[in-house]
């Protein structure tokens, strides 16, 4: 165990200490402000303060971890040995930094709760981000800070090198499946069936009107029915698989089949029975916990278990309001975190954790699984070839093997089929499984 000494605890302050300690490095923590019990104590021992009380290993601490609310805070970023950093201390610290101020400010989203420009669909986008700006988003820079400091403390004190080798932690990787159509011409209706054909018509794409017919009278297989190949995948690779469908009522960012479908209700069954499922909240559910309750409510009549795990579709979240909404809601597991136009790490690390509610100052049983990468990012935002692609995709599966953490991916049924558009984009996803299972 590692003792803590700090003249104040803080719920922020305790939040973001059992992330690097507890959930990163695996070791448990706690905290003293009575200096007679932290001078007494034998083990692994650190003070997080304003000013050393002796000769231990200390690391002076920025305001932030003390504070309560939202202010604007003035940060440098630079780099200590090739890793950016920012919140600078006193040269008698063990790290120039306060890793803990900082790891909190990116893991809390505290820049989202500022002022910023949002993208057209509401979104906070990449380019506000401070990892974007100074160029560490690629990187699971929390993790990489641990893992730093989890060396340094090895080093000042060899005798705590069984802690931290008794829990070492193991890469893994987790592909998640957002379903926004479930088939690219089956089961659309006869309204929708004709409005699709006379659309092709009028671009004169004669061969998707022939492929529409050759699916509907069960000639050839709908090139988004891509779930047995996928089920087949997480079989033969053994990676966790996820499917997130999506259930809300036709709007113009909306076009699934309607939830109400047999065959639709069907599938979903069929998919449950093998993978995990979570639900997709739709596009006007950002700041409508009844449009998340009314879906969460269909998908759990159709499995017939509690639904646990969600993604809000097109990325649409707005902090604090949704993830409120999701705890409100029991939803237990969230996978939103990441950028729509940019690949990374939109909260600074590759471990699940969970929502501090700023709002409250409270930590929420709400848990987040930030995912690194999206296949519309690659091929959509950033025009990257599927070769690219996948060299992009391994580029930050190593960042996070590095640090042996969660590397979770975000992929469509519709892409992972190599049709259309999407030509060779099965084989990235297989290839992937394939490198990093």
């Amino acid at each position: 165990m590692l003792l803590v000494y700090t003249h104040k605890i803080t719920p922020r302050l305790n939040y973001v200490f059992k992330h690097i300690f507890t959930r990163i490095l695996h070791i448990s923590v706690d905290f003293t402000t009575k200096v007679e019990e932290f001078v007494a104590h034998e083990g692994l021992k650190l003070s997080y303060t304003k000013q050393a009380l002796g000769n231990e290993m200390f690391i002076k601490c920025n305001d932030l971890l003390f504070n309560q609310g939202i202010d604007f805070v003035d940060i440098t970023v630079s780099k200590w040995d090739e890793v950016p950093c920012f919140f600078f201390t006193s040269n008698n610290s063990i790290i120039p930094y306060d890793i803990f101020a900082a790891s909190f400010y990116l893991i809390s989203r505290y820049e989202e709760y500022l002022p910023h420009v949002k993208d057209e669909f509401e979104r906070y986008s990449a380019e506000e981000s401070l990892a974007f700006q100074h160029n560490f988003l690629d990187k699971p820079i929390i993790d990489i800070w641990a893992y730093k400091l989890r060396d340094i403390l090895i080093e000042k004190h060899p005798h705590s090198l069984s802690i931290f080798e008794n829990n070492n932690r193991n890469f893994q990787l987790i592909s998640t499946i957002d379903v926004d159509i479930a088939y690219c011409y089956k089961h659309k209706g006869l309204l929708r069936s004709i409005g699709g054909i006379v659309n092709d018509l009028l671009k004169l794409n004669i061969a998707d009107v022939w492929l529409r017919f050759l699916v509907i009278f069960k000639l050839k297989k709908d090139p988004f029915d891509t779930y047995s190949r996928l089920l087949y995948l997480q079989k033969k690779f053994q990676v966790p698989t996820i499917f997130f469908f999506l259930l809300g009522e036709y709007t113009t960012y909306d076009k699934n089949i309607p939830s109400r479908n047999s065959n639709y209700k069907l599938l979903i069954k069929n998919v449950a029975d093998y993978a995990k499922v979570g639900i997709h909240p739709s596009y006007f559910s950002m700041h409508n916990d009844e449009k998340i309750k009314k879906e969460k409510n269909k998908l759990e009549q159709i499995v017939n278990f509690p639904i646990q795990k969600s993604r809000q579709h097109y990325l649409r979240f707005s902090l604090p309001e949704t993830y409120q909404n999701l705890v409100d809601l029991e939803i237990t597991e969230d996978y939103s975190m990441g950028y729509a136009n940019h690949f990374g790490f939109r909260a600074g690390t590759c471990t699940p954790f969970y929502f501090y509610d700023l709002d409250f100052e409270i930590q929420t049983p709400l848990k987040i699984f930030p995912f690194a990468v999206m296949d519309g990012t690659l091929k959509d935002y950033l025009n990257y070839t599927p070769k690219k692609s996948y060299d992009t995709i391994l580029k930050l599966a190593k960042e996070v093997q590095q640090v042996d953490g969660n590397f979770i991916t975000l992929f469509h049924n519709e892409s992972v089929s190599g049709k259309g558009r999407w030509r060779g984009w099965n084989k990235v996803y297989e290839n992937m499984l394939k490198e990093l299972a």
